[in-house]
């Protein structure tokens, strides 16, 4: 893909994680995603036009509100980068119209998805149903042999979440498996190294733990599984199908 649009896709990216912070901070508390406008959650002061954009405006203020100088946390400017770099990459690496748009999705979706579960434990409906209907939208519009896929592949890792949140529900819960069959949906095969992947993150993060507070502390130490998904999810995005063929030829 041109640089120019690398350029572009990185600089609508980094305005998109601007309003994604918004989604993640407004949407669990039920507010408004467009009323009020942006302002400070300690003095409630607009946010000036000036001060709004993307990742500049928290370093032109070092990262203090203008009125109050209460501190704004450096997340805000962390999901606009990292939301910009990961639509520069879709865009640099993908070459198929139903690729470039499905990456450009996923990356919408994961970003609140992740915010969200590590704030609140949940994995709101009101992102991942939209997020599979773009999915299916995405496939019926510009590859429609590619739906097949999508449907077994979603309809496979919600069924193995599922069954996984049957069997032990205290460590999966309802959010997870729909995350599971959205990303089918958005992966195809290639959800298979992204559950993998999520499941292998979450045991070594769940050792860490368990080696800083104790086994039995450890164990009763509550921890989100959507961010393992989403690592997973990106990760299987760029390099799943590689991973799948490269397992196929061995086996």
């Amino acid at each position: 893909m041109a640089p120019v649009y690398v350029a572009l896709a990185f600089v609508a990216g980094l305005a998109l994680g601007s309003f994604l912070n918004v989604v993640a901070y407004r949407l669990p508390r039920g507010e408004s995603l467009v009323s009020p406008g942006s302002h400070c959650p300690a003095c409630e002061a607009p946010v000036r036009p000036r001060d709004n954009l993307p990742v500049l405006g928290w370093l032109l203020l070092r990262g203090r509100c203008r009125d109050c100088g209460a501190v704004i946390s450096w997340r805000y400017p962390a999901v606009e980068l990292a939301t910009g770099v990961l639509f520069a990459l879709v865009v640099a690496t993908q070459d198929e119209a139903l690729r470039v748009a499905l990456g450009l999705l996923l990356v919408t979706t994961l970003v609140p998805v992740t915010l969200i579960d590590l704030d609140t434990r949940l994995i709101p409906n009101r992102i991942t149903l939209p997020a599979a209907v773009a999915a299916l939208a995405a496939g019926l519009l510009l590859d429609i042999e590619f739906v097949p896929e999508q449907l077994i592949a979603g309809a496979a890792a919600f069924a193995f979440f599922f069954l996984a949140a049957l069997l032990y529900p205290r460590g999966m819960g309802m959010g997870d498996v729909k995350l599971a069959g959205v990303l089918g949906l958005y992966l195809g095969r290639a959800v298979a190294p992204a559950i993998f992947l999520a499941l292998i993150a979450g045991v070594v993060v769940g050792l860490v733990i368990m080696a800083r507070v104790g086994q039995a502390q450890g164990r009763k130490t509550a921890v989100p599984f959507g961010p393992f998904l989403a690592l997973g999810g990106l990760v299987a995005f760029f390099w799943g199908d590689a991973l799948v063929d490269a397992y196929v030829d061995r086996f």
